[in-house]
Order: structure tokens, then sequence, then C-alpha cells
């Protein structure tokens, strides 16, 4: 997903618009999950991106129909292709049938922007509409590539089915040949793997089932002057990505974050390829260190390096109330030396995220279960959207507000509403917003357990039809549950205090009085900087002289 601005100091080798890299997806196989479900994961970050729920339904198409292109991110009209006899329903990054694609730009070599027809976003979706499994989908995309050409920057994509999960990665060739170069990989069972705006793929086997590739992204690169070694030392990351600080401590490093975390042991020893370059770069993929579960993907997608040494709510930029976000920009300037905040998976300015389960074991109106949250996701609330979902809740839906103008019965209004009074006190709130959140999603993964139950013996159209209820009642109570909240906040918080509660309600004393808040203060950092800052003289506490 475009938009997202990243300091040109960090991005400045690759010479792609400085607003072009911004979303993280993690994989992790059928066999590394407790449930046996492939799964990965989205967050589409962007600072003008509204959070909201797309859809296509099933169609078919007359002979001679056309469809038309628009850029995904600029809206731009582009030109049309011939429309296939029938299109698949899609919601969201998922289709009717489980398939599930997501991305992350990484630009590469500013010479090799495409010039062709079809952009990263257009490719997704049109690819959604034809395509039932993984490997039909990367079919798909790079025919479309080859026929119509590729007009966007390096892509990595995310294609996963109920059984296998595959990175894909994709350049353009530039001004002079509207096509593209790409190789694809399968995930071996029982590992995870990811990508966060940086080409993952460097060396890969030449003559492997579970390996596909253009055939000439060898040749092309020896032609452009990328590569001169023997094919089997081929690097498609060296070849044609740029791998600066940007591309490390920015991007890498959030995949190094989901490896450390669930790695059967080794991410460790990359924290040095991370910080300074240091070292072979990162393994595509680690054998899962636990079988993973939906819960645990949604976390993960919330990860700020806690307990790492990147950890955003311990350095001096997380203020006096632990905050793990900065604002942009990210890199600034002291004495002529550059810096640069971190740049974790949650972020505030994400317009939508997923966590896309696909299991062939569920129901076939369910196999493919969207957990949905827009806005950021450490404060979201991820909502159930199944393969089978044909109509959008209203909470979710396109023309329900969007980057101008408020609606308070848009989920992504009313989560903003929250999350953006916890980035002011952060340690304070997020507690309260933990309550909320985490009640709310514990009770619908259990309702989705329940309802799996149900509907195993049921028509697809009944399945359809209780689990289409299923996403408009839980869309609707967690967006009026969150603009409680948000209220709640405001109330509980108001001017900095903290107000007390008893069983339940704001404390009053007999008189039916608000009893005196708690004064909730900064942390000791905050204090110990002030003391040892140019001000802590004027500062000190010094008693009067007495006479």
């Amino acid at each position: 997903m475009k938009k997202l601005l990243i300091p040109v100091m960090m991005f400045a080798a690759a010479n792609v618009p400085v607003d072009s890299l911004a979303c993280t997806s993690l994989i992790a196989t059928k066999g590394a999950s407790a449930d046996g479900s492939t799964m990965i994961t989205y967050a589409a970050d962007s600072h003008t991106l509204y959070g909201e729920l797309y859809n296509q339904p099933a169609a078919d198409h007359a002979p001679g129909s056309m469809r038309k292109i628009y850029d995904w991110d600029s809206g731009v009209y582009r030109g049309e292709i011939p429309e296939v006899p029938h299109t698949y329903a899609t919601i969201g990054n998922m289709n009717e049938h489980g398939l599930t694609i997501a991305e992350s730009t990484w630009g590469g070599r500013a010479e090799l922007e495409g010039s062709g027809l079809i952009d990263y976003g257009s490719l997704i979706y049109i690819t959604l509409q034809r395509a039932r499994t993984a490997r039909e989908a990367i079919k798909v995309m790079t025919d479309l590539v080859d026929r119509y050409g590729y007009s966007s920057e390096g892509e990595s994509f995310s294609i996963a089915d109920p059984d296998e999960a595959w990175i894909m990665e994709l350049i353009g060739k530039g001004a002079d040949d509207k096509g593209a170069v790409w190789v694809a990989r399968r995930v071996p069972d029982g590992y995870i793997s990811g990508h966060a705006n940086h080409s993952r793929i460097h060396r890969f086997p030449l003559n492997d089932a579970e390996t596909l590739y253009s055939p000439d992204v060898i040749d092309f690169a020896r032609r452009k002057g990328y590569f001169k070694g023997k094919d089997k030392d081929f690097d498609f990351s060296r070849a044609y990505a740029v791998t600066d600080a940007g591309a490390l401590r920015g991007c890498d490093a959030r995949v190094w974050s989901y490896y450390n975390r669930f790695a059967d042991g080794g991410a460790d020893l990359y924290l040095p390829w991370i910080l300074r370059g240091e070292g072979e770069p990162m393994p595509l993929w680690f054998k899962s260190g636990k079988k993973l579960t939906a819960d645990d993907l949604k976390w993960m997608m919330r990860d700020h390096f806690e307990g790492t040494p990147l950890d955003m709510t311990k350095d001096i930029g997380a203020g006096p109330f632990d905050v793990p976000y900065r604002w942009r920009p990210m890199s600034f300037t002291v004495d002529s030396v550059e810096y640069t905040h971190e740049r974790a998976i949650a972020t505030q300015q994400t317009g939508f995220s997923f966590v896309s389960s696909m299991n062939s074991g569920r129901p076939e109106a369910m196999k493919g279960i969207l957990w949905f949250g827009v806005d950021d996701a450490n404060t979201c609330v991820y909502v159930p959207v199944f393969n089978s979902t044909v109509s959008v809740p209203h909470q979710l839906a396109n023309g329900n507000g969007d980057m101008y103008n408020i609606s308070w019965d848009a989920m992504f209004w009313v989560n903003n509403y929250v999350a953006n009074q916890a980035y002011n006190r952060y340690s304070q709130m997020i507690p309260d917003i933990r309550r909320v959140q985490s009640g709310l999603e514990d009770s619908m993964t259990a309702a989705v357990t329940d309802t799996e139950k149900a509907v195993a013996s049921l028509s697809y159209a009944d399945a359809q039809t209780a689990l289409q209820q299923l996403t408009d009642y839980w869309t609707a109570k967690a967006t009026a549950d969150y603009k409680t909240l948000g209220d709640y906040l405001l109330v509980k918080y108001l001017d900095g205090n903290i107000k007390r509660e008893k069983d339940g309600k704001f404390e009053r004393n007999e008189a039916g009085t608000p009893v005196q808040p708690e004064f909730g203060g900064y942390n000791s950092r905050y204090f110990e900087s002030i003391a040892k800052s140019p001000d802590g003289d004027r500062l000190r506490v010094v008693e009067p002289v007495s006479e």
C-alpha cells in the first residue's frame, strides 16, 4: 500500500517516491498453525487511506465485455482489458474460495518502475476474481503482467489458500519494456515467513517445483548490469532491490520481530543484520517454534518491538507515558548527524488490517475467515468476515464517512476516537482499551467456534445467511462499544486527571458530588530527564535561607 511518508534519508538510494513504502504481511503455513489453517496478515498503512471493507459480487460476462483499469492509489483511469466469462465474489482481500492476497511495496531500482497497464492493486483484485488457488493466482498475475504490462514499483505478495502459502516478488522492466521479472516461492509447511517493504527473496533453487520464476529473471539482470555471476549464485533482492539502512532498520526489522517472537530459535543472530547490515541476510522463512492461532497473529500485528532491543516504549521518544508511536517524519538531524525512530508493525496511520485464516476442514461457507480491522491494529477490534460474506456491514461500508468527514457509526472513526486519546496518555489508557478490546475479540472467537458447529449440517445458503448475521451483529456491537469506550476515556482522563471508580461507576461522595480524582503524573524517566536538563537547576526546589 502506498501513501506512507518515509524519510528521504532512509530511501534516497532507492529513488522511489517518499510516500510509497508502508505495509506489513506475515505468513504462517498450515503446519505452523494450531488448527491446520494457512494464515496471512496485512496492514494497509497510509496517511490518506480511509478504513473500509471492499467487496465485489460474482458475475457472468458476455463475450466482448471489457474491464476498466483504474490505478489503485491515484484512481487514474489507465485502460481496459477483456473480461473473463465468470468472476468470483470478493470480500476485502479474500475471495469466495478462501484465496487471500496481501502485499508490500519495496520500490527497487528507480529505472525499473513499470510502464505497462496493470498496477499492483489492480493485479490483486483482478486475480481474486479469476483464481481459486494460490498456484492459479500466481499464473493469473504473471500472465496479466506478461500480456498487458506492469505499471508499479517492486512488490512482494503473500498469496495463500487453505493448503499453501507463497511469496512472490515482482518488479517492472522500465520504460522500454512493459513486462516484469519475478520469483515465487512456496513457504515450506511448518514454517513462518513475512515481508515488510523490502525484497526478501535472495538466492533460490533453479530446478524446484516449489519455486517459480520468469524465464528471463537472471538474463535481464545481466543485460542491465545488475548481476555478473553464475546462475546458481543469482540473488533476486541484491539485483533488483536496494538494501540501505531504511530497508533493514525500517522494513526487515518488522519481519525480524515476528521471527524473534515465534521462530524455533536463531532469529537473534540476525539483529546485527537489522541494525548494521552485518552478516548474512535474514532467511526467507523460519521453522515455527509453536503452533500459532489467529489470535497470535492479531497480537503480532499490534507489535512495537516490545521486549526487544528496539522496544519503542523504552527510549526518550516514548515520552512521559511510554507511547510506542512516533510522528512523521521518522528521521531527524542533530549536529549534522542523522537519526531515525523505529518503524514497528503497528502504526497510527493504518487504514485497515486483517488476519486471514483459511482452512478446508471448516464448512465451505467459512473456510476462509478474514479477521478485519480498521485504523491502528494495536487498538482496533478484529471482526469476523467470511469467504461467503456478500454484504458489507454499514459500519465498514464505502461512503459511511471519509478522511474529511466524521461518521459516528463508522468503525474507522470510532476506533480513531479511542486511539487518538490513547496516543497522548498511552500507559494510563491502554489497560482500559485492552479490557474492552480483548472482551470483544474473545467473545467473537467463541461465537465463531459455536457457529462453525451450528452450520456444519446446514446448506451453503443457510450457512451463508447465518454467517452474514454474525458479521453484521459483531461489527455493529464493536462499533457501538468503542464509541462508548471513547466517551468513557474522555470523561475518565479529562484535564490530565484520572477519575476514581467504584462498583463500575465514577465515584461520588454522599452528597452526589464527584470525589477528588487521582493525579496520574508522569513516569520516572520524564522527571529524570528534567532534572538532568539545563532547566534542572531552575526547577530544583530550594528552601529559603532563614535569617
